[in-house]
């Protein structure tokens, strides 16, 4: 004869569990979202590493999960930088145009993978975005002065790209945006960092539908990663505005050798 409390116990334990979910949803959405708009990336190589050491969720469902809350850090760092007057509607919407339909075939690749090779995958990309962030800042120094429709295949070259990266690495794509908007199209670094984050909304709501359909999103992981998401977002992208990103690029370069070199070896 079972326990007259079990029931209850059993609830209150699921109750426990779910909110401690959702608040390491929170703080892995909050430091994603700060970086995305301090850096016009979506913060997903943030949030996916807490999600998997921290809550212990698998590494599918963790890129599912933090696609989800990359629409949300995305349309809020993008209305800031709207508000701030940088962002190009026109040049997000030909990223936006061909990454939606990669995003999906890239999410599709990577439930296609064993835990061990998107593991592997992910610490190559974080090694990846770290080299292109070191780089950046000469990279962005060199520019080249493109006609209209050279522009243009070159921001729908880069939508591909991008979209099936954030698609299997569970990522926003601006690593991969934001330098080919400064170097071929001509764009400010605040403007390319805008267009970037707006790009995000419909690319990262592709991928996401995908891996939902496959059911690599963790809802309660979910609910508190948006939240956080949308806070961080607000107020990286506020300070983009105001502040240098030195110090914070800093942080991430050394983070981002650390925690890619870890996933390759496990």
């Amino acid at each position: 004869m079972s326990h007259p409390c079990s029931s209850y116990n059993c609830v209150l334990m699921i109750m426990k569990e779910s909110t401690r979910f959702r608040a390491i949803g929170f703080v892995a959405g909050l430091l994603g979202g700060l970086l995305a708009g301090l850096a016009g990336v979506g913060g997903g190589v943030v949030m996916i590493p807490l999600m998997t050491a921290v809550a212990g969720i698998s590494q599918h469902k963790a890129h599912g999960t933090s696609l989800v809350a990359i629409v949300c850090t995305g349309g809020m760092g993008a209305a800031v930088y709207f508000f701030h007057g940088t962002v190009d509607w026109r040049a997000s919407l030909v990223l936006a145009v061909s990454a939606i339909v990669t995003a999906r075939f890239g999410a599709l690749y990577a439930h296609s993978l064993s835990e061990r090779k998107l593991r592997k995958g992910f610490g190559a990309f974080l090694l990846f975005v770290t080299v292109i962030m070191a780089v950046k800042g000469y990279l962005l120094h060199i520019t080249f002065t493109l006609a209209f429709w050279p522009k243009m295949a070159a921001l729908l070259f880069t939508g591909v790209f991008a979209g099936f990266l954030s698609g299997m690495m569970g990522v926003g794509g601006g690593v991969v945006m934001v330098p080919p908007m400064v170097v071929l199209a001509g764009m400010s670094q605040h403007l390319a960092q805008g267009t970037s984050l707006l790009a995000m909304v419909p690319i990262g709501l592709s991928g996401a539908l995908t891996h939902y359909k496959l059911g690599n999103v963790h809802v309660h992981v979910a609910g508190g990663l948006i939240a956080g998401a949308v806070i961080g977002g607000y107020l990286g992208g506020t300070a983009a505005n105001l502040l240098p990103e030195n110090i914070l690029m800093l942080l991430f370069l050394l983070m981002g050798v650390w925690m890619g070199i870890r996933y390759l070896r496990s």
